[in-house]
């Protein structure tokens, strides 16, 4: 069996600290050059092939703290410790010259799982 990519969905939800803003000498503008830094950060990863991205910032207004998140990136991985990396990046991707870190603003979680395919020991009928 060969080995397969990890097919990853990483879920972001904003929180109420980008909702506050400005504060702090932080604007709106510099977390999202932040957050687009981090998208690019990730898509960069090696190891990470990048399938689409949604966002619903449109018809969800608020913070999200879960399910529905307010984007998603969906992926394919070679290994969790590459899913680990990506989901690192909000810890260590900076908003603005003072030290701030994106996951202030928002926060992320990857599921795990498999493209949608039959599996190598399922029988189908003839």
């Amino acid at each position: 069996m060969s080995t397969q990519p990890l097919r990853v969905l990483f879920c972001i939800g904003i929180n109420q600290n980008f909702f506050d803003l400005p504060a702090d000498d932080i604007t709106i503008g510099d977390v999202w050059q932040s957050f687009v830094s981090m998208m690019d950060q990730l898509k960069a990863l090696p190891g990470i092939t990048f399938i689409g991205d949604i966002d619903d910032d449109a018809h969800m207004v608020g913070p999200s703290d879960g399910w529905p998140w307010t984007c998603y990136i969906l992926a394919d991985a070679d290994s969790q410790e590459t899913v680990k990396a990506g989901c690192n990046l909000l810890r260590t991707t900076e908003v603005g010259s003072n030290g701030v870190k994106l996951w202030r603003f928002a926060k992320i979680e990857a599921r795990i799982g498999r493209p949608l395919t039959v599996r190598e020991d399922v029988d189908l009928p003839e």
